[in-house]
């Protein structure tokens, strides 16, 4: 069964951690992979709607390809804010909360 090219391109990313279009070209061809730029271009843009990769352009005709770090710091305080919010939110409709506690009983 075949790898597919999309996690032999995240895996060679992966490996280095960080580089350019170019090299991770050059290393896709040093490995036998040949794949026309369209095709590179598309794996490259799935992988970063996935949230896997991050892609940022250095120059015109460069871009730096890294893997994208989930911070999970980022993630619960982002998740309190959101509580905070909500809770703000709900004082804004004073006797609501009452209700909906009458109605579960």
């Amino acid at each position: 069964m075949a790898v597919p090219l999309r996690n032999t391109i995240y895996e060679k990313i992966k490996i280095a951690g960080s580089l350019t279009d170019s090299e991770l070209s050059k290393a896709l061809i040093k490995a036998g992979i040949s794949i026309p730029e369209d095709e590179f271009n598309k794996i490259l843009l799935n992988l970063e709607i996935y949230g896997m990769i991050k892609v940022t352009w250095l120059t015109k005709d460069e871009r730096r390809i890294e893997i994208s770090e989930k911070e999970e710091d980022e993630d619960e305080i982002e998740r309190q804010n959101m509580e905070n919010l909500e809770k703000e939110y709900e004082s804004g409709f004073p006797g609501v909360g009452q209700q909906e506690e009458e109605i579960q009983e």
